[in-house]
């Protein structure tokens, strides 16, 4: 086996909503309210709702641009990869980087929906969300079979409005829907709360695997404000080892067993320590906490936890540690982490020293995804057209053009970029 051989299905990508998404898919009587895209007078395109400005900012969509020219500030899609926002060239862009298939996270409505949550008029929200599903899985997904495992936003405010979405969803092949990695700092019960039952008994029913991506609690790990902006960048996981510290410790895993939980974009390098915390935590303190898992904490996390890692060396040299059948890769395109366009280059080099076997490094790269997430794209193509190597000799042939693309550098900051930028920044921009 060698790299060009590798298959690769990403469980974490992104899509920049394209303007004019909503027109087909939502009700006409809801169609005046629709978000819309908004060209302000600095150039910037901006999402507007319900008097809300919202932007896509600079590192949300920087793949194909010189690092150098990365940046908080909100941008136009004219500024952006095409493949950021239009779904024929993200496959292109797909096949020059030898992938075959991806899930897309939300952008404007944020991870789990908290844009339409806040919606006073909740008829018109559960409108929103189930227009967005629609878009996402029939004209994203839909106009590529066999390229993208669909996502579906929850009704987050609405436990059994969720739940009836999940069944909606999972009739049209949708088996995954984002959520919260702490749903108390969106304001509503946590995952030790009986709140959120009816949403983990539909996924349950239906085979949808909750997908929890680091910041989807608008809220991040930090410092100080002060602190530079790249300490901010350095703890983002820590969101996800938090997350997975309350539901290991949670009812959730222990009264839905047939539950399923993908912490995305979390990496996998601290795992083997956090499992061996945990089981110590529960050997030398289960005697006075009361708690009783019936099993060891590690144990319950390799059954039911999915794992999902960008660009972690160290993390595939600890596979011994983990459940190698709940590994899952990840892309990342657009975004400034993404390993585009040389992610085969980069995992090969990594599951090399890893050395894992061809069975293993399936499992890894692509078996793993589909199995977890009722992905199957052999049955839309045959197994041989979608390795790196056949997906690059296609891009190669329509011409797709991988080279950086300068759109002018930002001056130089006048110091390093702190946390407190970002928020100063970006609203300044908004709100002018």
């Amino acid at each position: 086996m060698d790299m060009n051989d590798l298959i690769l299905v990403s469980v974490d990508d992104h899509v920049v909503e394209p303007p004019g998404m909503f027109d087909e898919h939502l009700p006409d009587r809801w169609k005046a309210v629709a978000p819309r895209v908004v060209t302000k007078d600095d150039g910037t395109d901006v999402w507007l709702y319900e008097g809300q400005e919202l932007p896509n900012i600079g590192l949300n969509a920087v793949s194909g641009r010189p690092p150098e020219e990365y940046g908080i500030e909100p941008t136009a899609f004219a500024d952006m990869r095409d493949g950021c926002h239009d779904i024929d060239r993200r496959i292109d862009d797909m096949n020059a980087n030898g992938v075959l298939g991806s899930m897309c996270f939300p952008s404007f409505p944020q991870f789990c929906g908290q844009l339409f949550a806040r919606t006073d008029d909740k008829e018109q929200a559960i409108a929103m969300v189930r227009a967005y599903n629609d878009w996402h899985i029939d004209t994203w997904c839909g106009t590529h079979p066999g390229r993208f495992i669909p996502l579906a936003l929850p009704a987050i405010w609405d436990p059994a409005l969720a739940a009836d979405e999940v069944r909606r969803v999972a009739a049209k092949g949708c088996h995954a829907v984002t959520f919260s990695e702490n749903p108390e700092k969106l304001g509503y019960p946590s995952f030790h709360s009986e709140h959120w039952d009816p949403l983990w008994a539909a996924c349950c029913d239906e085979g949808v695997v909750v997908c929890l991506h680091i910041g989807s609690s608008s809220q991040l790990v930090i410092t100080s404000v002060e602190a530079p902006i790249n300490v901010m960048i350095t703890l983002q996981p820590m969101n996800i080892v938090q997350a997975a510290a309350d539901l290991v410790w949670s009812r959730v895993l222990q009264e839905f067993p047939a539950l399923r939980i993908a912490l995305s974009e979390g990496g996998i390098g601290w795992i083997p320590y956090f499992l061996e915390r945990v089981d110590y935590v529960y050997k030398n303190h289960k005697a006075w906490t009361g708690q009783d898992l019936g099993k060891f904490p590690s144990e319950l996390f390799a059954e039911r936890i999915i794992c999902c890692f960008i660009d972690d060396a160290f993390g595939l040299e600890s596979l011994s540690h983990l459940n190698l059948d709940m590994v899952t890769w990840e892309c990342d395109y657009p975004h400034s982490d993404s390993t585009w366009p040389e992610s085969p280059e980069l995992l090969w080099a990594a599951l090399a020293n890893a050395a894992l076997s061809e069975a293993d490094i399936n499992r890894v790269t692509h078996d793993n995804a589909m199995r977890l997430f009722s992905f199957d794209p052999f049955t839309v193509r045959p197994r041989e057209e979608c390795t790196v190597g056949a997906l690059r000799k296609q891009a190669a042939a329509a011409g797709v053009d991988t080279s950086l693309v300068s759109h002018g550098a930002p001056p130089p900051p006048e110091h390093p970029i702190r946390i407190i930028d970002l928020a100063e920044r970006v609203t300044t921009k908004t709100s002018a």
